[in-house]
């Protein structure tokens, strides 16, 4: 049965205080450092992991376990945003709590995020697909002792989507279903979207530029990036670095190889659960609204939320995590 859902009549609506309800405030306090703050036993749990991802490339990891304790809980294999990492706000704030419910979490940095620049010499690219499927599937084997769900948020969503149809050719061991956060069906409208807001460009430039610093200063052989690093918007830095350091013709090429507006919604291979808001500024809901899903999708589209936010109180957790608890649940039962 496909599940399609606005959220405006349900019983577990994320119904945002009056005071979150700025989708620009609900985005950033998302990767808000404040939700770092005091004790994560996730993180006191956590072993660095490095990943042979196939071809030389090598992917790290972070993963924490309950030890000797019954795992009949599952495994949490997590993928950060576009500039994130696995220590990302989000990340470790919803790590904690799921680890708090008895899961056990693996944390993956994507190519270049992080504190990974040293593994590769080559830059992270959206395309990188079977790098990061191979890590999630070798994270899921080696540490997967009961079911396994991926969760990708923003970025990640994209990668995670993805998976859900590629793990119909060739499965990830116990996985029992994807959850996908705000993910971009069009990254190339998803990143104009990004240079209209100020406060959302600035964040995601300095970011990115400070990451492109650290792969010339590791591999000054390869990179240059000293007119990259005085462009102000990220379609510019795109188109300049996409046709310099790839074989794609332009950002439209490079962007159009992971657009998922059609064919993918419709092909998941495994259960996937959406969650996506109607205010985001990052992410058009309309692509969900227009996209075509097969019985093993379910949607939900809350009226608030901004991008990968859902923050509902002083304590600034989002409303997914107890739901995913919830649902987590119930595959168990």
């Amino acid at each position: 049965m496909v599940i399609k859902i606005s959220m405006n009549a349900n019983s577990d609506i994320f119904t945002a205080p009056l005071y979150l309800r700025n989708p620009m405030l609900q985005t950033l306090l998302s990767s808000s450092g404040l939700r770092r703050l005091g004790r994560n036993e996730m993180l006191g749990n956590s072993v660095e992991v490095i990943i042979d991802a196939g071809d030389g490339v090598k992917l790290q990891g972070f993963h924490s376990s309950h030890g000797k304790e019954p795992k009949e809980r599952g495994l949490v294999i997590m993928l950060h945003g576009w500039e994130g990492s696995a220590d990302s706000a989000y990340i470790v704030n919803t790590g904690k709590r799921l680890f708090l419910g008895g899961y056990d979490i693996f944390r993956l940095n994507l190519r270049d995020h992080g504190s990974s620049h040293g593994l590769n010499s080559g830059l992270f690219l959206g395309t990188l697909i079977d790098e990061s499927l191979q890590a999630v599937r070798r994270a899921a084997l080696d540490f997967g002792r009961g079911p396994v769900f991926l969760v990708g948020f923003s970025m990640g969503g994209n990668f995670a989507l993805r998976m859900s149809r590629l793990c119909g050719e060739s499965p990830i061991q116990g996985l029992e279903r994807v959850v996908c956060i705000n993910p971009p069906l069009d990254p190339l409208d998803a990143t104009r979207n990004i240079d209209r807001h100020p406060l959302v460009k600035k964040y995601f430039l300095k970011k990115w530029k400070r990451s492109l610093a650290i792969n010339q200063a590791l591999y000054p052989e390869l990179y240059d990036f000293g007119d990259i690093m005085t462009m102000d918007t990220c379609m510019e830095m795109t188109e300049l670095l996409i046709r310099r350091y790839t074989d794609y013709g332009n950002a439209a090429d490079y962007f159009g190889r992971y657009t998922l507006k059609e064919g993918y919604l419709d092909a998941a291979a495994v259960p996937l659960s959406i969650i996506t808001a109607e205010d985001d500024p990052i992410i058009d809901v309309n692509h969900f609204r227009e996209a075509k899903l097969n019985d093993r999708v379910s949607l939900i589209i809350h009226p608030h939320g901004g991008h990968c936010g859902y923050i509902n109180g002083f304590r600034l957790r989002s409303w997914y995590q107890d739901w995913m608890l919830r649902l987590f649940g119930s595959e168990l039962n």
